[in-house]
Order: structure tokens, then C-alpha cells, then sequence
């Protein structure tokens, strides 16, 4: 898929036909697309879609056996590293030293930034207060919880105020509260003005931070669009979710029957989604739904969610990428 780039000064990254393969397997298969500078641009994919190879070579980790890079006015293609002053990484794996101190951590990441000791110094403590390490600011990191460590990494990457910050699944593998005010920084951040390249699977993340996103399955781009352009979409299905008393695992099969005009999905939680072309007359469905011994408690219309436009453009159902983390132990 070939997207045509745009070389003003308003582009942050610009990537044109990047591939890279590892043996016979093609990891990212000819991928091209800008950000603009001040975006919040979501990479969104299932494991193993290409994602942590497409940073890797974005953020000069990797070489691409093909295609070319631009972070800002600089050509990352014959030298992947010349970009480094200007990015900010967060990798899935936290790079930080487990035996040094959280403070000295950012300290260390600040030196080879090339700041001086009095600013790295100052810096570091800035960061650690910001992200409510301060009384954590001397223990070792290897002693840090999960989401402790998942935000002295984004510390760190961000020592040097960077223009533009890249992050690999920033709150896999830590708690709600964690990740919660983890989004919260990144917004934040984006809001001063930082362009912002977050690769995730989880589908509501890149609903509540980005507004343009990228879909990526078998390391290539099916679909790159504006989120409003992308909810668009849905707008034009009508859908309705029904909460029931009780559900007969037999229901959606009974619905279809008696109204072959809508489509239905049982859902956890004794929920029934419905969807239609047309607007859904309730009426009909709640009396059938009686007559069967099954009472709706509420019926509410749903608004357009992305993974709903995900599992239309890509056909993967959300679940299946979050279960994929867990059975690896990341869940989150």
C-alpha cells in the first residue's frame, strides 16, 4: 500500500516502502506513511503484526533492508542513528539499570544526552516528582512495581525533552490505576506540543490518545485514516445493546430467525449487540424477547467504537489480540 508523502515542514516522520524480513519470514512488508509534527499517531496491531520492528527501525534499533526514513529534516536512511537528538523512545522492555537508583537511572540518561550535571540533576528530580516518584528517587530500580517502572521509563525517555516520543506499548503488564495516569502524562505531553508515535493493542487506548491511527496486520498498513473519518464509518450502521435478564445461549440464533433483517451477537454479561442498516424498532424485539422468558432490563443505542472500525477493516476480533498478551503473561 503506497501513500504519497508529504515533504513540508509540518512532517515529523515520513517512511516510504520500509521492509524488513528475519530469514524467510517478512516482518514489515513495504510500509509507507507521515506523521505531522504535534500528533498524537497510533500504530495499531495484533502481536506479531510488525509493530516493535517498525520502531525498532524507526528509532535507528534496526536496519530496513529496504524503503527510507525521515525524522524531521533528517535522512535516518544511510545513518539510523543521525536522528537521535531529536526522538525519545519507551521500548515494550524496560532498558533501564536495575541496580542503580531511579534518580541515578535518569541521571545516566540525561549524561549520554550530553546535559551537563547541574541540569541532568535538576531534571531528574522534575521528572520524579511529575511522575510521583520522589519518595521511590533512591531505591534501587530492580525493587520498582511494574507501573512504577513503566513511568521512570517514560521518565527517561523524555529527559531531554525530545520532539518527537516513540512508545511500545507503554501500559502493557501494569495495573488499571497505573495505566490510567500513565495515558494521562501522554496526554499531557502531547498537549506541550510533543509529536507522539504510540504502537498498542489495546483498542480503547488508541480510542481515548490518538487522532489518526494506523492499522497494521502481517506487517502491512491496511487502513491509515483520521479518527473522526474512521467513526464516520460506523455512523452509518444503527446499533442498539440490550441488557437482558437472562440469556439463552440459543438466543442469537432465535432473533436471527424472527428477524432476518438484523444482525445480533451475544455478548458477555447477558448483553445482546444488535446492528441494522436501518434504525432498530425496539418494540418488536423486546415483546419476542418476553414471549421467549427472557426480560430486557435497558436498551440503550450504541455509539461507534474503533474496534468496532478495527475488526471491520482487518476482520481480527479485539479479544483475540488481548488474549494473545495474556497467554504470554502481559496481561493488562
Amino acid at each position: 500500500m503506497k501513500i504519497m508523502m508529504n515533504d513540508s515542514a509540518d512532517c515529523a516522520i515520513s517512511v516510504n516502502g520500509l521492509s524488513k524480513k528475519f530469514g524467510d519470514v517478512t516482518a514489515v512488508d513495504s510500509v509507507s506513511f507521515t506523521v505531522r509534527r504535534g500528533e498524537f499517531f497510533g500504530f495499531l496491531g495484533p502481536n506479531g503484526a510488525g509493530k516493535t520492528t517498525t520502531i525498532n527501525m524507526l528509532t535507528g534499533l534496526a536496519r530496513p533492508d529496504s524503503g527510507t526514513i525521515h525524522i524531521g529534516d533528517v535522512d535516518c536512511s544511510a545513518n539510523p542513528k543521525a536522528a537521535q537528538r531529536l526522538i525519545g523512545v519507551v521500548p515494550d522492555e524496560s532498558n533501564l539499570y536495575p541496580e542503580l537508583s531511579g534518580f541515578d537511572n535518569l541521571c545516566f540518561c540525561a549524561a549520554l544526552y550530553g546535559m551537563g550535571k547541574g541540569e541532568r540533576r535538576a531534571c531528574a528530580r522534575e521528572l520524579l516528582d511529575s511522575f510521583g516518584l520522589s519518595e521511590a528517587a533512591e531505591r534501587k530500580f530492580g525493587g520498582y512495581s511494574k507501573g512504577m517502572k513503566r513511568k521512570l521509563t517514560i521518565a527517561a525517555g523524555i529527559i531531554h525533552s525530545p520532539e518527537i516520543l516513540f512508545l511500545d506499548e507503554p501500559t502493557t503488564g501494569i495495573d488499571v490505576a497505573a495505566a490510567r495516569q500513565i495515558r494521562q502524562m501522554l496526554a499531557t505531553l502531547h498537549s506541550s506540543g510533543t509529536t507522539v508515535f504510540l504502537t498498542t493493542h489495546y483498542i480503547e487506548e488508541a480510542e481515548r490518545l490518538c487522532g489518526r491511527i494506523a492499522f497494521i496486520v502481517e506487517g502491512r498498513i491496511v487502513r491509515v485514516d483520521e479518527m473522526k473519518n474512521l467513526v464516520q464509518l460506523e455512523m452509518k450502521k444503527h446499533k442498539m445493546m440490550l441488557s437482558l435478564s437472562n440469556a439463552r445461549q440459543d438466543l442469537s440464533e432465535l432473533l436471527s430467525s424472527e428477524f432476518p433483517n438484523l444482525d445480533f451477537e451475544l455478548l458477555p454479561g447477558n448483553l445482546i449487540r444488535v446492528e441494522s442498516a436501518e434504525p432498530v424498532k425496539i418494540g418488536p424485539l423486546v415483546r419476542f424477547l418476553e414471549d421467549h422468558g427472557v426480560e430486557v432490563s435497558e436498551a440503550r443505542k450504541a455509539a461507534p467504537s474503533l474496534e468496532d472500525i478495527f475488526v471491520r477493516i482487518t476482520g481480527i476480533e479485539a479479544d483475540a489480540m488481548r488474549k494473545e498478551k495474556e497467554k504470554r503473561g502481559d496481561g493488562g
